[in-house]
């Protein structure tokens, strides 16, 4: 997968890439990277030498059909792992597993602290569990990542992507040891899970929001369904108006007539 996409993908776009020596020949380690485009996961494997696995949703590992068997193959090419979202704490215990199992088999593990894309291309809060949990349980390091401009290649809805430079930073390797066998602490899941951002925020330059995307995604869907509802109900409001105007009018006319009629002397 890295020459049929990899190569095409650098020689199309020509990504430029900062600190590619804080990733290590070997072993293993966390990338935490911020999330602007359903593209982050083909531009960063694409400029390293090793492989880097991503979690991605069952669902596409699992549509029937000739094109459900293309996508997951597509999908386990790029080294994405299946996550059940389904049983009693869903995706989050799924994630953390797939993640210790790749971190032990001495790999490198990619994640997205954010946990869904930028709705606007600022920074959110990081979710605590999944980066944090798997960096303590294993004592991986964790690399933050800036992921530069994806997110203009391939806006949400456009199916041509733009011919462009993306960038992605690489920072150095973060180290909490201090917190070993402290997994199970939300305290220190929080404290890790915000320092881990606040490097990504200095790689990437970004806007920081102290609220989760989810959130905001939730915000922006209701403000749009409550503006077309707004505009639906202008729209009927004036059609009424018009309605009743004609309505008038056609009245006036017609009683225009019945008086010039009035007027009009007889035979």
């Amino acid at each position: 997968m890295k020459v049929a996409i990899g190569g095409p993908l650098k020689l199309a776009f020509r990504p430029w890439v900062e600190g590619l020596e804080n990733i290590p020949a070997e072993g293993p380690a966390v990338l935490a990277s911020n999330h602007l485009s359903f593209s982050d996961s083909f531009f960063l494997p694409a400029v390293l030498d090793r492989k880097v696995t991503f979690i991605a949703k069952a669902e596409y590992f699992t549509t029937p059909g000739v094109k459900g068997r293309l996508t997951a193959a597509f999908f386990k090419g790029v080294g994405q792992l299946p996550v059940d979202r389904s049983g009693a704490r869903g995706a989050g215990e799924a994630a953390i597993k797939s993640g210790i199992e790749v971190i032990e088999r001495g790999e490198l593990f990619g994640i997205y602290p954010e946990g869904t894309r930028s709705p606007d291309g600022r920074l959110y809060r990081g979710k605590p569990g999944g980066l944090a949990r798997v960096a303590l349980a294993t004592g991986a390091p964790v690399i933050p990542v800036a992921m530069i401009d994806t997110e203009k290649i391939q806006p949400p809805g456009q199916v041509m992507p733009k011919l462009m430079r993306p960038g992605i930073r690489i920072g150095r390797p973060l180290d909490f040891s201090r917190y070993q066998g402290m997994e199970h602490d939300r305290f220190v899941l929080r404290a890790v899970t915000d320092e881990v951002m606040y490097e990504i925020m200095k790689l990437s330059g970004q806007e920081y929001v102290d609220m989760y995307a989810t959130a905001m995604k939730r915000q922006l869907s209701e403000a749009a369904k409550a503006e077309k509802e707004a505009e639906k109900a202008a729209k009927a409001a004036l059609a009424r108006a018009e309605k009743e105007q004609a309505e008038k009018l056609k009245a006036a006319m017609e009683q225009a007539d019945g008086e010039q009629d009035g007027r009009r002397p007889g035979p």
